[in-house]
């Protein structure tokens, strides 16, 4: 994210982005910042050299926030009030495959807090790098896992399907039925996966209408950006 403003609304007004959910940012402090375009960007981090989460809103968006909460420097919950209903956009970002044990289950105890802390009648709208296959198949986990997902689950991915049942959220990107391209998420040099997912809770997921992968609108070398359209 460091340097790639300019780029980053560039590329929201083009697509006609309302909100984004960025990881990985490497901007240090707990603050809110105007980025261009009438983006906001509210984010969270704590050395300026790694993890770093935020969120991005536009012009119509930011003038609904009733609330931030910067849980880490892996965890952000913004709040808004979009006619009569409470929307919590949250973007989260997972310990890599390699790192501690300890580290991941720190991780998901502090994301159980966050989800334990939103109350159930209220929208979750979340975009996270949970650094996890999820997989193409969905075999123990249909009602979060729609079935077109990409590649072998592995046990991180595995761990999310498990917190999806947990709060009865489904993984949007696995619902519908897409070529590789607009599944892969993460790509270097011949290393194809499926390592960012966005979900919402289960009862809304007629209101998504479509999600995918936008290849060739990359910010960053590696990781892809996934868009999703609701029909609210």
């Amino acid at each position: 994210m460091t340097g790639r403003g300019r780029e980053l609304t560039d590329l929201l007004k083009r697509r006609r982005v309302n909100v984004a959910c960025l990881q990985e940012t490497k901007w240090k402090g707990n603050k809110a910042r105007e980025i261009g375009e009438g983006y906001k960007f509210y984010y969270c981090g704590s050395d300026g050299k790694r993890n770093g989460v935020g969120v991005v809103l536009d012009s119509g968006m930011k003038e609904r926030v009733t609330d931030v909460k910067r849980v880490n420097d892996r965890m952000i919950v913004v709040k808004l009030m979009i006619e009569n209903k409470v929307v919590n956009v949250v973007s989260v970002y997972a310990p890599q495959t390699g790192c501690e044990e300890s580290a991941k289950e720190k991780f998901w105890e502090e994301f159980d807090c966050m989800m334990m802390g939103i109350p159930e009648r209220e929208d979750v709208y979340m975009g996270g790098d949970f650094n996890g296959h999820v997989g193409r198949v969905n075999d123990g986990y249909e009602r979060v896992h729609g079935g077109w997902g990409y590649g072998v689950r592995n046990r991180e991915g595995e761990v999310l399907l498990q917190a999806a049942c947990a709060f009865d959220l489904a993984v949007v990107n696995t619902w519908f039925q897409k070529r590789d391209q607009h599944l892969v998420t993460y790509k270097s040099g011949h290393h194809a996966t499926q390592i960012d997912y966005l979900l919402i809770r289960r009862n809304q997921i007629k209101s998504v209408k479509n999600c995918k992968v936008l290849p060739g609108e990359d910010l960053v070398s590696q990781h892809r950006i996934i868009c999703w359209l609701t029909s609210a």
